[in-house]
């Protein structure tokens, strides 16, 4: 069951305490491991939030897969989630603390979709002026193709998205025509 509010809430505490500890790139590489473990394995994010699987189990198989992987610190962290029943919030935590350090370091993700992969000319360009745009110092880009929007590209920062796709003109053509502004204009 889906929980952002306790998701926060644990996320916020391992960033406080890796920052006190003098330890967060670690444990961002840790939480990060975890996060694409879940997300690439349905088997392994069924059986935490599986209610018939006991937490000793629980616990047995996470120290299995990720084994001496993980600093003390985040090893603690799990074991902690596991022992209070929150082990089937975990995928729901990694991504909530990603976003967190994220904001506690300033860096923004840009989601470039294009039709076809795009040149890593196109990338540093894109980059280059994110940069300058959003007077950040770190940028991240995420690259996705979708041959749907046709050829152009589809950027988005936040809760902002810049359209410059084919698909969108398509549909901007189809709506101007559907409003019948040409006949009238005609006669």
């Amino acid at each position: 069951m889906q929980n952002p509010r306790l998701a926060a809430r644990y996320a916020k505490s391992l960033l406080d305490f890796a920052v006190e500890q003098n330890n967060l790139e670690a444990t961002l590489a840790d939480v990060t491991l975890l996060d694409k473990i879940s997300t690439h394995s349905r088997d392994f994010a069924s059986m935490l939030r599986s209610p018939i699987i006991k937490s000793d189990k629980k616990q047995a198989i996470l120290d299995a897969v990720l084994g001496n992987r993980l600093s003390p610190i985040t090893k603690a962290f799990f074991t902690l989630l596991v022992n209070k029943g929150r082990e089937a919030n975990l995928p729901e935590i990694a991504k909530s603390f990603i976003a967190q350090y994220k904001e506690v370091k300033n860096i923004k993700t840009l989601r470039l979709t294009t039709a076809v992969p795009a040149s890593d000319a196109l990338k540093k360009k894109i980059m280059d002026r994110a940069l300058v745009s959003l007077n950040e110092s770190q940028v991240e880009l995420i690259e996705q193709v979708n041959p749907d929007i046709i050829g152009g590209f589809v950027l988005e920062v936040d809760d902002k998205l810049f359209d410059a796709s084919i698909r969108k003109d398509l549909k901007d053509v189809r709506a101007q025509f559907t409003q019948n502004i040409y006949v009238s204009q005609i006669r």
